[in-house]
Protein backbone atom coordinates (compact mmCIF):
# COMPACT_ATOMS: atom_id res chain seq x y z
CA UNK A 1 0.00 0.00 0.00
CA UNK A 2 1.33 3.42 -0.96
CA UNK A 3 0.84 6.35 1.43
CA UNK A 4 2.36 9.77 1.87
CA UNK A 5 5.51 9.77 3.96
CA UNK A 6 4.07 11.93 6.74
CA UNK A 7 1.08 9.59 6.97
CA UNK A 8 3.42 6.59 7.18
CA UNK A 9 5.28 8.18 10.10
CA UNK A 10 1.97 8.84 11.84
CA UNK A 11 0.75 5.27 11.25
CA UNK A 12 4.02 3.94 12.65
CA UNK A 13 3.42 5.91 15.84
CA UNK A 14 6.50 8.10 15.37
CA UNK A 15 4.70 11.43 15.56
CA UNK A 16 1.71 13.39 14.27
CA UNK A 17 1.37 14.19 10.57
CA UNK A 18 2.05 17.88 11.16
CA UNK A 19 5.17 17.15 13.18
CA UNK A 20 6.24 14.61 10.54
CA UNK A 21 6.17 17.35 7.91
CA UNK A 22 8.49 19.44 10.08
CA UNK A 23 10.87 16.50 10.50
CA UNK A 24 10.96 16.01 6.73
CA UNK A 25 11.74 19.69 6.14
CA UNK A 26 14.51 19.40 8.74
CA UNK A 27 16.09 16.63 6.60
CA UNK A 28 15.75 14.05 9.36
CA UNK A 29 13.94 11.43 7.26
CA UNK A 30 15.40 9.05 4.68
CA UNK A 31 13.64 6.70 2.28
CA UNK A 32 15.78 3.89 0.87
CA UNK A 33 18.89 5.75 2.00
CA UNK A 34 17.97 9.04 0.32
CA UNK A 35 17.14 12.10 2.42
CA UNK A 36 13.66 13.43 1.71
CA UNK A 37 13.24 17.20 1.93
CA UNK A 38 9.67 17.71 0.72
CA UNK A 39 6.46 16.38 2.33
CA UNK A 40 4.11 14.47 0.08
CA UNK A 41 6.52 11.82 -1.16
CA UNK A 42 4.77 8.46 -1.34
CA UNK A 43 6.23 5.29 0.15
CA UNK A 44 5.30 1.64 -0.16
CA UNK A 45 4.52 0.42 3.36
CA UNK A 46 5.73 -3.10 2.51
CA UNK A 47 8.83 -2.43 0.40
CA UNK A 48 10.41 0.94 1.20
CA UNK A 49 12.90 1.43 4.04
CA UNK A 50 12.18 4.53 6.11
CA UNK A 51 14.59 5.98 8.68
CA UNK A 52 14.17 8.84 11.13
CA UNK A 53 17.39 10.23 12.61
CA UNK A 54 19.11 7.06 11.42
CA UNK A 55 16.66 4.74 13.19
CA UNK A 56 14.62 2.26 11.16
CA UNK A 57 10.93 3.10 11.17
CA UNK A 58 8.39 0.49 10.17
CA UNK A 59 4.87 -0.66 10.78
CA UNK A 60 5.15 -3.45 13.32
CA UNK A 61 1.91 -4.95 12.10
CA UNK A 62 -0.94 -4.22 9.76
CA UNK A 63 -3.27 -3.04 12.50
CA UNK A 64 -4.64 0.48 12.25
CA UNK A 65 -6.06 2.51 15.14
CA UNK A 66 -8.14 5.63 14.55
CA UNK A 67 -9.83 8.17 16.81
CA UNK A 68 -12.75 9.99 15.17
CA UNK A 69 -14.83 12.90 16.42
CA UNK A 70 -18.14 11.65 15.05
CA UNK A 71 -20.68 14.34 14.15
CA UNK A 72 -24.42 13.93 14.53
CA UNK A 73 -26.24 12.45 11.57
CA UNK A 74 -23.78 9.66 10.78
CA UNK A 75 -24.47 5.93 11.20
CA UNK A 76 -21.81 3.93 13.06
CA UNK A 77 -21.32 1.36 10.33
CA UNK A 78 -19.28 0.99 7.16
CA UNK A 79 -22.30 0.57 4.88
CA UNK A 80 -25.95 1.52 5.12
CA UNK A 81 -28.46 -0.09 2.72
CA UNK A 82 -30.71 2.97 3.01
CA UNK A 83 -28.00 5.33 1.80
CA UNK A 84 -27.64 7.27 5.03
CA UNK A 85 -24.25 8.90 5.80
CA UNK A 86 -21.83 6.53 7.56
CA UNK A 87 -18.62 7.05 9.53
CA UNK A 88 -16.73 5.32 6.71
CA UNK A 89 -17.32 8.42 4.57
CA UNK A 90 -15.39 10.46 7.13
CA UNK A 91 -12.26 8.26 7.07
CA UNK A 92 -11.92 7.35 3.39
CA UNK A 93 -8.28 8.43 3.41
CA UNK A 94 -7.30 5.57 5.73
CA UNK A 95 -6.61 3.19 2.86
CA UNK A 96 -7.49 0.02 4.76
CA UNK A 97 -10.70 -1.43 6.13
CA UNK A 98 -11.39 -0.77 9.81
CA UNK A 99 -14.49 -1.25 11.93
CA UNK A 100 -16.03 0.75 14.78
CA UNK A 101 -15.27 -0.20 18.38
CA UNK A 102 -18.73 -0.13 19.90
CA UNK A 103 -21.41 2.20 18.58
CA UNK A 104 -22.66 5.75 18.78
CA UNK A 105 -26.21 6.13 17.49
CA UNK A 106 -27.05 8.53 14.67
CA UNK A 107 -27.96 11.41 16.97
CA UNK A 108 -24.96 10.97 19.30
CA UNK A 109 -21.68 12.72 18.62
CA UNK A 110 -18.16 12.46 19.94
CA UNK A 111 -15.29 10.04 20.41
CA UNK A 112 -15.37 6.86 18.35
CA UNK A 113 -12.49 4.42 17.93
CA UNK A 114 -12.07 2.38 14.75
CA UNK A 115 -9.57 -0.42 14.17
CA UNK A 116 -8.93 -3.74 12.47
CA UNK A 117 -7.49 -5.16 15.70
CA UNK A 118 -10.24 -7.53 16.76
CA UNK A 119 -8.59 -8.51 20.04
CA UNK A 120 -8.36 -4.92 21.25
CA UNK A 121 -11.89 -4.13 20.04
CA UNK A 122 -13.22 -7.03 22.10
CA UNK A 123 -11.33 -5.86 25.17
CA UNK A 124 -12.63 -2.30 24.90
CA UNK A 125 -16.26 -3.33 24.47
CA UNK A 126 -16.58 -6.23 26.93
CA UNK A 127 -17.99 -5.06 30.30
CA UNK A 128 -15.70 -7.38 32.29
CA UNK A 129 -12.76 -5.10 31.47
CA UNK A 130 -14.54 -2.05 32.92
CA UNK A 131 -13.22 0.51 30.43
CA UNK A 132 -14.55 3.94 31.42
CA UNK A 133 -16.53 5.93 28.85
CA UNK A 134 -17.47 9.51 29.68
CA UNK A 135 -20.30 11.55 28.17
CA UNK A 136 -21.63 15.09 28.36
CA UNK A 137 -25.40 14.74 28.57
CA UNK A 138 -28.06 17.43 28.27
CA UNK A 139 -31.37 16.20 29.67
CA UNK A 140 -34.84 17.67 29.98
CA UNK A 141 -35.83 19.19 33.30
CA UNK A 142 -34.08 20.22 36.50
CA UNK A 143 -32.68 16.88 37.60
CA UNK A 144 -33.31 15.87 41.21
CA UNK A 145 -30.89 14.39 43.73
CA UNK A 146 -32.98 11.22 43.73
CA UNK A 147 -32.63 10.82 39.96
CA UNK A 148 -28.86 11.32 40.21
CA UNK A 149 -28.64 8.73 42.99
CA UNK A 150 -30.56 6.24 40.84
CA UNK A 151 -28.19 6.78 37.92
CA UNK A 152 -25.20 6.30 40.20
CA UNK A 153 -26.53 3.14 41.84
CA UNK A 154 -27.73 1.53 38.62
CA UNK A 155 -30.96 1.59 36.64
CA UNK A 156 -33.03 -1.48 35.80
CA UNK A 157 -33.38 -1.88 32.03
CA UNK A 158 -34.99 -4.71 30.06
CA UNK A 159 -31.78 -6.76 30.02
CA UNK A 160 -30.98 -6.13 33.68
CA UNK A 161 -29.55 -3.54 36.03
CA UNK A 162 -26.80 -1.23 34.81
CA UNK A 163 -23.50 -1.09 36.66
CA UNK A 164 -22.94 1.88 39.00
CA UNK A 165 -22.16 5.11 37.14
CA UNK A 166 -20.35 8.30 38.05
CA UNK A 167 -22.51 11.41 37.68
CA UNK A 168 -21.42 15.02 37.97
CA UNK A 169 -23.83 17.94 37.56
CA UNK A 170 -22.31 20.63 35.36
CA UNK A 171 -25.34 22.92 35.11
CA UNK A 172 -28.98 23.02 36.18
CA UNK A 173 -31.74 25.22 34.80
CA UNK A 174 -35.52 25.08 35.11
CA UNK A 175 -36.04 23.26 31.82
CA UNK A 176 -32.78 21.34 31.37
CA UNK A 177 -29.68 19.98 33.14
CA UNK A 178 -26.19 19.20 31.86
CA UNK A 179 -24.43 16.18 33.32
CA UNK A 180 -21.13 14.38 32.97
CA UNK A 181 -21.79 10.63 33.15
CA UNK A 182 -19.15 7.90 33.20
CA UNK A 183 -20.12 4.26 32.65
CA UNK A 184 -18.16 1.00 32.43
CA UNK A 185 -20.30 -0.94 29.97
CA UNK A 186 -21.92 -0.38 26.59
CA UNK A 187 -25.50 -1.55 26.39
CA UNK A 188 -27.46 -0.36 23.36
CA UNK A 189 -28.38 3.34 23.74
CA UNK A 190 -27.54 2.93 27.42
CA UNK A 191 -27.18 6.57 28.48
CA UNK A 192 -30.40 7.56 26.72
CA UNK A 193 -32.33 4.69 28.27
CA UNK A 194 -30.92 5.33 31.75
CA UNK A 195 -31.90 9.00 31.67
CA UNK A 196 -35.33 8.18 30.24
CA UNK A 197 -35.84 5.69 33.07
CA UNK A 198 -35.25 8.33 35.76
CA UNK A 199 -37.60 10.79 34.05
CA UNK A 200 -35.13 13.03 32.22
CA UNK A 201 -35.00 12.27 28.46
CA UNK A 202 -31.78 13.15 26.64
CA UNK A 203 -31.70 16.30 24.52
CA UNK A 204 -28.08 16.05 23.43
CA UNK A 205 -25.40 13.40 23.95
CA UNK A 206 -21.66 13.54 23.31
CA UNK A 207 -18.95 11.04 24.26
CA UNK A 208 -15.82 12.91 25.30
CA UNK A 209 -13.53 10.18 26.68
CA UNK A 210 -12.67 6.50 26.47
CA UNK A 211 -10.25 5.77 29.29
CA UNK A 212 -7.75 8.64 29.09
CA UNK A 213 -8.29 9.27 25.36
CA UNK A 214 -10.03 12.55 24.56
CA UNK A 215 -11.16 14.62 21.57
CA UNK A 216 -8.49 17.26 22.13
CA UNK A 217 -7.59 19.03 18.89
CA UNK A 218 -10.29 17.37 16.78
CA UNK A 219 -13.27 19.23 15.36
CA UNK A 220 -16.46 17.37 14.47
CA UNK A 221 -15.78 15.10 11.50
CA UNK A 222 -11.99 15.09 11.98
CA UNK A 223 -9.89 12.04 12.86
CA UNK A 224 -6.33 11.01 13.60
CA UNK A 225 -4.25 7.90 14.11
CA UNK A 226 -3.54 6.84 17.67
CA UNK A 227 0.05 7.27 18.75
CA UNK A 228 2.19 4.31 19.73
CA UNK A 229 1.89 5.39 23.36
CA UNK A 230 -1.92 5.53 23.16
CA UNK A 231 -2.11 2.08 21.57
CA UNK A 232 0.07 0.60 24.31
CA UNK A 233 -2.08 2.35 26.92
CA UNK A 234 -5.28 0.76 25.55
CA UNK A 235 -3.69 -2.67 25.35
CA UNK A 236 -2.55 -2.42 28.97
CA UNK A 237 -5.92 -1.39 30.39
Amino acid sequence: MEVRLQKFLSMAGVTSRRRAEEMILQKRVKVNGITVTKPGVKVDTEKDIVQVDGELCKLKNSNVYILLNKPKGYITTLYDPFGRPTVWELIKGVGTRVFPVGRLDKDTEGLLLLTNDGELAYKLTHPKHGIEKTYIVKVKGNISRKAIDNLEKGVILEEGKTLPAKVRVLRKENDYSILEITIHEGKKRQIRRMCEKVGHPVINLKRIKIGDLTLKGLKAGEWRYLTKKEIEYLKNL
